[in-house]
């Protein structure tokens, strides 16, 4: 099963994301903020991101950053955000996500998006992951 890491400081936000993906047999770690997100995109090479931009100690953009120029193999990156200014979507993109979705986002929309990143990424849900 592919492993999702998610990257959100606030706690019933991440509850949701995990529910929700291992409801659809992903594996899910998460993050409470940026530092850790790297630390944890370096040891467990997840097959997919979601990202918040605002994180504590470091935020979502640098975070990404980091995760880029750490890692030589590709992990799709999704922010979700609850900023939609178009700037801070050029930011996130250009720091390295692969899409941006706004706060409230539906399931069905983030679901969407994880489903159709891992597949262009050659990853499926049969398919074995890192082991956490």
């Amino acid at each position: 099963m592919p492993l999702v890491l998610v990257a959100e400081d606030h706690d019933d936000t991440r509850a949701l994301y995990r529910y929700v993906l291992e409801a659809r047999h992903y594996r899910v770690v998460d993050a409470k903020d940026g530092e850790e997100a790297v630390s944890l995109a370096e040891h467990l090479h997840p097959n997919l991101i979601l990202m918040d931009t605002s994180l504590p100690l470091i935020d979502g953009l640098m975070a990404t950053d980091r995760i880029r120029k750490l890692l030589n193999e590709y992990i799709p990156i999704i922010f979700v955000s609850g900023n939609a200014h178009p700037r801070l979507k050029r930011e996130a993109l250009n720091a390295g996500g692969d899409e941006y979705l706004v706060k409230p986002v539906s399931l069905e929309e983030l679901e969407a998006a994880v489903e159709r990143l891992l597949t262009i990424n050659g990853v499926s849900r049969s398919r074995n992951a890192r082991a956490v």
